[in-house]
């Protein structure tokens, strides 16, 4: 991969990072604010509690991808971005277009996905 791709799949981690803590800051401050109003009614009080349970969902799947995201920034600052961690050959253009933080080819993430393995990382 030339410094040119490597430099497009830096700034694509980096935009999505800085997306991801903005939607994690903004979960927080929602919750702070379910938090601090007054509920009436059981009602208010399910509707507070579900809305609190999806925004935990969310920021703790936002939460994984972040940290896949520093993993692949660390790889491109140690060179070892785009290889996969289970065959290293070479991770597809197209597939880190769609997902910059992969870890593995496509082959192998059917692999791991079929059988539960996880490679190493």
């Amino acid at each position: 991969m030339r410094k040119r791709e490597f430099n497009q799949f830096e700034k694509m981690l980096f935009e999505r990072r800085a997306q991801i803590l903005k939607n994690i800051h903004d979960a927080h401050d929602e919750l702070d604010q379910l938090n601090s109003v007054e509920l009436n009614d059981e009602g208010d009080f399910a509707s507070a509690s579900s809305e609190s349970m999806i925004d935990q969902v969310i920021t703790t799947q936002q939460s994984k991808e972040l940290a896949e995201i520093e993993y692949a920034l660390s790889k491109i600052k140690d060179g070892s971005y785009g290889t996969c961690e289970m065959c290293e050959e070479d991770i597809g253009k197209e597939r880190l277009k769609v997902k910059p933080h992969a870890k593995y080819c496509i082959v192998c993430r059917e692999i791991v996905e079929k059988s539960g393995v996880q490679a190493k990382g």
